[in-house]
C-alpha cells in the first residue's frame, strides 16, 4: 500500500511539473500561442478600409474582432499605442465576382455561384524581436448562389470572412504558423 501511494504521489508531482513547465515559462499556451514571456502588451490601430466597398462600418468592425480575439486568446493587454506587439493595416480588396462558369443562353458563360472576396494588408511589428515582424496580405472569400442578392447575404459572408481573415492574422503573429 505504500509504493501504491508513493508512485501515484511520484506520478501526480511529474505531471504536475510538467504543466507548470508548460505554461509558466510562457513559451506555450494550450490556445496555440507561443509568445515570450517578456511580451505584455499589444496595439492594434484602426484598419482602414481603402476600397470604399462593403458595409460602411467594415474597417471598424474588423478592427473591433482583431482586438477582441487577441484579447480572448492570449494574455497579452490592450494599450492604444507603442505595444510590444503592434498590429496595423488596411482592407485593400472587396470584390464580388462569379464563380464556376456554365455554359449559358446564345454561348455566354455564367457563373453557377458569386464569391464574395476580401483582402487584408497586414502590418506585424513585434519590438522585441524584429525577426518575427512582416508585412503580408490575408485574402478569404465565401460563396453564395446565383439567387441570392448581395444585400441578402453580405452581413453574413462579412462576417465568416472577416472571422477567417483575423484567425489568420492572430495565427501568424502570435501562433508562429
Amino acid at each position: 500500500m505504500y509504493s501504491s501511494f508513493l508512485s501515484r504521489t511520484t506520478y501526480t508531482l511529474f505531471l504536475g511539473f510538467v504543466f507548470y513547465c508548460l505554461s509558466s515559462c510562457g513559451i506555450y499556451s494550450f490556445t496555440g500561442t507561443s509568445i515570450s514571456p517578456d511580451i505584455k502588451t499589444i496595439s492594434i490601430r484602426n484598419y482602414t478600409n481603402e476600397t470604399g466597398l462593403g458595409p460602411a462600418i467594415l474597417s471598424q468592425n474588423f478592427t473591433e474582432k482583431l482586438k477582441e480575439y487577441f484579447l480572448q486568446n492570449s494574455n497579452l493587454k490592450l494599450v492604444k499605442t507603442n505595444g510590444d506587439l503592434q498590429l496595423e493595416g488596411s482592407i485593400i480588396s472587396y470584390a464580388l465576382g462569379p464563380v464556376g462558369a456554365q455554359q449559358g443562353t446564345n454561348q455566354f458563360q455564367t457563373g453557377q455561384q458569386n464569391r464574395l472576396t476580401i483582402r487584408v494588408r497586414t502590418k506585424f511589428t513585434n519590438t522585441k524581436d524584429e525577426s518575427l515582424n512582416y508585412e503580408k496580405e490575408f485574402s478569404f472569400y465565401d460563396d453564395f448562389t446565383l439567387n441570392q442578392s448581395l444585400s441578402t447575404v453580405e452581413n453574413q459572408k462579412v462576417e465568416t470572412i472577416t472571422d477567417q481573415i483575423v484567425l489568420d492574422i492572430f495565427n501568424a503573429s502570435v501562433a508562429n504558423w
